[in-house]
């Protein structure tokens, strides 16, 4: 929206045409979302706390959990709120990708409301029944393949790239459907089975979506492009704003939700979120960077289909309890520990995907 006006500008006083710079634009996307959330945050809190939106705690899990209880949640309407503005601030509206990443965030972001609707409101524990969820979800995210499949202009599109050689893209034909289909909704849920301890989920999904964006604009650059060896595709650089008002809004959500949260994100921020994170890393063609990336979202998975098959097939869990940050909880770690640990172990995995765009 400003990009259009100050174009316009640029007609009568040349230095508007500053804000035709990605990098520019990527601080002021960061910066506008992080204001908004500090400024809306207390409200948002406050109105919440007014409507009765507390989050049930199972009695099963960790006793340390048990105070939480009634801890305002469905905070994730905060952070696609900074988000969405910062985005339509600063980005290119004209842009397809855009509009991909923002119609597949919201509507990932309904089902997650949904969701906690019926939890919180309705007083309903099982929320949205795991049927409807995944039906719901499988739907925009093939809508979301779908149209990245049929607006495809290179071949580069819809390869697969391997990390780690220069040389190994596979063109996947309509499989890109079925992959990306898994990518978004694997991811969605990914991040959604990692928001269980304040501020867990989060930062990691900051860091990702900061890596992301950096990969956006080098892809969207032919030069950095062809220097990296990694595919040219016009007009990814904008996904640039998008990662900088996502990792904007999440470090303003942070402030609140930081333990001891003050707010909970709710299923209508993760599955958002991890929607968002999934159609980014399809666009740039690095499904398989975020995977590492991402580690910390695979590893709570894993966890949970770990557990789940061992006790139907053996009777016996693995784990204490799953996810896996609960079974750390459960061996003694405090939850600031896990958390902070769990930062870490997402630090080193971004830098060793960005590697990947190097040692190839």
């Amino acid at each position: 929206m400003l990009v259009w006006l100050a174009d316009y500008l640029s007609n009568f006083y040349s230095p508007f045409s500053v804000v035709q710079y990605l990098t520019l634009r990527g601080i002021l996307a960061v910066i506008t979302a992080l204001i908004i959330s500090w400024v809306a945050g207390p409200w948002v809190i406050q109105k919440l706390n007014d409507l009765q939106m507390g989050q049930a705690i199972r009695s099963d899990g960790p006793q340390s959990h048990l105070k939480k209880a009634g801890t305002p949640t469905m905070g994730g309407a905060l952070i696609l709120l900074a988000m969405f503005v910062s985005i339509l601030f600063w980005a290119d509206l004209s842009n397809r990708y855009v509009w991909i990443v923002l119609g597949t965030t919201l509507a990932f972001g309904l089902v997650g409301w949904v969701d906690d609707y019926r939890k919180v409101v309705e007083k309903n524990p099982r929320g949205l029944t795991a049927r409807w969820k995944y039906l719901w979800q499988s739907l925009f995210g093939l809508t979301a393949a779908s149209a990245l499949y049929y607006t495809a202009q290179l071949p580069a599109e819809t390869e697969l790239i391997v990390p780690f050689f220069k040389d190994i893209a596979l063109q996947m034909g309509p499989a890109y459907i079925l992959l990306t289909y898994f990518v978004i909704v694997g991811t969605s849920n990914a991040v959604n089975l990692t928001d269980g301890l304040d501020g867990l989920a989060i930062l990691p999904a900051v860091m990702v979506s900061g890596a992301l964006g950096l990969i956006a604009y080098l892809t969207g650059n032919y030069q950095f492009a062809s220097y990296l060896h990694i595919p040219f595709i016009s007009g990814t650089g904008e996904l640039l704003i998008i990662s900088a008002a996502l990792c904007g809004a999440g470090l303003g959500f942070l402030w609140f939700n930081t333990y001891p949260a003050m707010v909970f994100m709710g299923d209508i921020g993760s599955l958002a979120l991890g929607a968002a994170l999934g159609v980014m890393a399809v666009i740039v063609r690095q499904e398989l960077v975020l995977v590492i990336m991402g580690g910390v979202f695979v590893m709570e998975t894993l966890s949970v289909i770990l557990q789940v098959a061992s006790f139907k097939l053996t009777g016996k869990r693995i784990f204490r309890m799953a996810p896996i940050h609960h079974h750390f909880e459960l061996k003694g770690w405090p939850e600031p520990r896990v958390i902070v640990r769990f930062w870490i172990i997402t630090v080193v995995l971004v830098l060793v995907g960005l590697a990947t765009l190097k040692i190839r």
